[in-house]
């Protein structure tokens, strides 16, 4: 008898450790997917400094160029890692706000306003955030 009810009691305690460490490891995955979003945003938003900055003319090597080009590089590195570590449902809202960002940097402008232009992406993008980390 006392062997079934040490048996007993270490597979209880086996399982309730399992489960600790269960839900340690999708807490652990909670926050990184967190901190992976909070990147893709301050990406984004230097991203949108620099196609506030843009001059009308800029030549590779110039001042805005030498800040545009490592903030875009940036905005795509947070863009694959959104894909890597979120939610499915969050890549598609992601890439076509890094699509009408890197847009805004390079092409030129049409006629409206930047923001206009850029904020039902954002808008999207941030709803599909709040989604997919509840």
């Amino acid at each position: 008898m006392t062997y079934l009810t040490q048996r007993t009691t270490q597979q209880a305690a086996d399982r309730a450790d399992e489960q600790k460490r269960a839900a340690a490891r999708s807490e652990e995955r909670r926050a990184e997917q967190i901190r992976t979003v909070l990147e893709f945003i301050r990406c984004a938003l230097a991203a949108e400094g620099v196609a506030h900055a843009r001059p009308p003319q800029w030549d590779v090597g110039d001042d805005w160029y030498v800040t545009a080009r490592p903030a875009m590089d940036g905005l795509r590195i947070a863009e694959k890692s959104i894909e890597l570590l979120c939610a499915p449902g969050l890549h598609s809202p992601t890439t076509a706000y890094a699509r009408a960002l890197n847009q805004a940097v390079w092409q030129e402008r049409d006629e409206g306003s930047l923001a206009e232009r850029l904020e039902p992406f954002k808008a999207e993008f941030l709803a599909a955030a709040r989604r997919s980390l509840t």
